[in-house]
């Protein structure tokens, strides 16, 4: 009877809170449903927030909350995930399908309660169901809390700048199709920038987005990858770029001529307008290693205020060539945190829990070896050879209420067998995973470092973008070849890493990342590629609560879209 007083009492406070904190909280209002966009010569219907594509930019302020009501009325079940809001003991509006949500069903709608902590700079939101992120995302500015300013000059003027894929296909039929078949799905048609394809590209000149400026002042350019397969470099013609952010947290200043992004990360990157006054193109091409990607070019233009013949055709940026690992590596490791008295960070010396995690490409069979990929099998991926299953309710709700069958928590901390990861022609034994939805169980407050070890299984080495929900982390060390456990650690930095929340694990290499597992609750852990999350590169961290109330989970909403 206590127990069930001391439960009732405890519920109260949490309703008693979540009312107190909706007094001041601003909601935005959004409708999901089909668009008609033109694109590349030809019109076809995509799902938009409001209408609009890229959607709608958030601007919150440090700490703040806010809520989203999100009606869906278009054709398929979707969430929205708050890409890199660590969302404090509130899992239960993170967002990712059947991991912590059932989904949003056409006609239904839900309310995401968002929690900003320690976040500044910039994020995004995107669709978190299938393919639709393709076309259903947009920023999320998280400014410095009011009366505070910038660790850096205040810049003449802000502006997002959304990289992102465009198929002429239906995206959600692309996917469903590749799947249904066993092989790759198709490559995206062009990349965009702000939702426009740019000059290179057919029927796309009118759209071409233009960013305006005037001689001599600075900008603040906000850049998001939101691209599904590729990652990027990034460059304007004729300028420099200096790098000061990355995935909402500062970092210490870059200087470069070209940045390197994977999707999922994000970068604050300032620009001076110190050239003579003209046109001059801002562009994007993929970074890719292996198999088939994208190999257009996407272009906007930085357009100088002033009276001056505009030329014929704008100076195109010398970009990295498109299999330039050295480029990649190059600029990745200058990104350091920015470690001072007002930004500090607070790296784990010890480690509690140890993961070697290695991520690979496979390959199922099929029946008759009837299906598109190699052999006649069936494309598949993993992390520590377990191809994650999506259950058929979700995670978080079935972890909450204790319902059996779900998920088994035997995610392993090391891959079954050893063998040289990234060498080449590895053994056809090597190519079937496991397949499970298996989950790793954290204790709170646990000190964690997980090495993240790419493999060259299938020869399908890659650049891995791997995103944790729920966290920032450290990103203390990286490397080529195979990790040795006995020497690479004592060449980690301890001192100022990179605080992200998504990092590039390099192709046939490895990186070290360290939290503190203090943000209890259910936590998607990813690759970002859309066709290896689709494929099973996924898991999911459970981290246990606390010993108090202020440690634990939040309860439920008042609602939860049924499943």
């Amino acid at each position: 009877m206590e127990l069930k007083k001391k439960s009732l009492v405890f519920l109260l406070l949490n309703v008693l809170i979540r009312c107190i904190a909706s007094q001041n909280v601003t909601t935005f209002y959004w409708v999901l449903n089909e668009t008609s966009y033109t694109r590349l010569c030809s019109t076809k219907d995509i799902l938009t927030v409001n209408g609009e594509f890229p959607g709608p930019a958030i601007y919150r302020h440090r700490g703040e909350r806010f809520n989203v009501n999100v009606r869906n009325e278009g054709k398929y079940n979707v969430t929205i995930h708050w890409h890199g809001v660590k969302q404090p003991r509130n899992p239960w509006s993170d967002g990712p399908n059947y991991v912590t949500q059932c989904p949003i069903k056409p006609g239904a709608n839900f309310t995401y309660e968002i929690i900003l902590s320690d976040e500044e700079g910039t994020l995004w939101w995107h669709a978190h169901s299938d393919w639709s992120r393709a076309t259903v995302h947009g920023p999320l500015i998280i400014l410095p809390e009011q009366g505070k300013g910038y660790p850096f000059p205040q810049p003449q003027n802000e502006v997002p700048i959304v990289l992102a894929s465009w198929f002429k296909g239906d995206v959600m039929e692309i996917i469903e199709t590749a799947l249904q078949n066993g092989g790759g799905p198709n490559q995206s048609d062009a990349f965009t920038i702000n939702g426009q394809p740019g000059d290179l590209y057919d029927c796309s000149t009118e759209g071409t987005f233009k960013m305006v400026v005037d001689y001599g002042k600075t900008y603040l350019l906000r850049i998001i990858n939101a691209i599904m397969n590729e990652e990027m470099f990034f460059m304007v013609a004729n300028h420099s770029l200096t790098v000061v952010g990355t995935d909402g947290a500062y970092i210490k200043p870059i200087n470069t001529s070209y940045i390197m992004i994977t999707p999922g990360q994000t970068m604050d990157v300032l620009i001076t307008a110190d050239q003579s006054p003209s046109y001059y193109y801002m562009a994007s091409r993929a970074y890719a290693v292996v198999g088939a990607y994208d190999n257009t070019t996407t272009t906007a233009i930085v357009q100088y205020n002033g009276n001056y013949t505009p030329p014929s055709t704008p100076p195109l940026p010398n970009l990295p060539n498109y299999t330039d690992t050295e480029a990649a590596a190059n600029f990745t490791v200058r990104l350091r945190s920015l470690a001072n008295e007002d930004y500090p960070v607070d790296v784990p010396q010890t480690v509690d829990t140890h993961m070697y995690i290695t991520i690979s490409v496979n390959t199922l069979p099929c029946v008759n070896n009837s299906c598109d990929g190699p052999d006649g099998s069936r494309l598949a991926s993993s992390l520590n050879n377990i191809s994650f299953v999506e259950p058929s309710i979700d995670v978080l709700q079935a972890y909450y209420k204790g319902i059996n069958g779900v998920y088994d928590t035997d995610f392993p901390n090391e891959p079954p067998y050893y063998f040289n990861f990234t060498g080449d022609d590895l053994p056809d034994t090597l190519l079937t995973p496991e397949r499970g939805t298996k989950v790793k169980v954290l204790d709170y407050n646990s000190n964690v470092e997980i090495v993240f070890q790419g493999t060259n299984v299938l020869n399908a080495a890659d650049n891995h973008p791997i995103h944790l929900h729920g966290y920032s982390f450290y990103v203390v060390g990286n490397g080529t070849g195979n990790f040795d456990n006995s020497t690479d650690p004592t060449r980690y930095n301890l001192v100022d890493p990179p605080e992200v929340n998504t990092v590039g694990v390099p192709k046939n290499g490895w990186v070290a990342i360290r939290f503190r597992a203090d943000n209890p609750g259910v936590w998607f852990m990813h690759c970002h590629l859309e066709r290896h999350a689709s494929w099973g590169m996924d898991t999911v961290l459970i981290v246990k609560n606390g010993t108090t109330s202020s440690t634990s989970m939040l309860e439920p909403p008042s609602y939860l879209n049924p499943c």
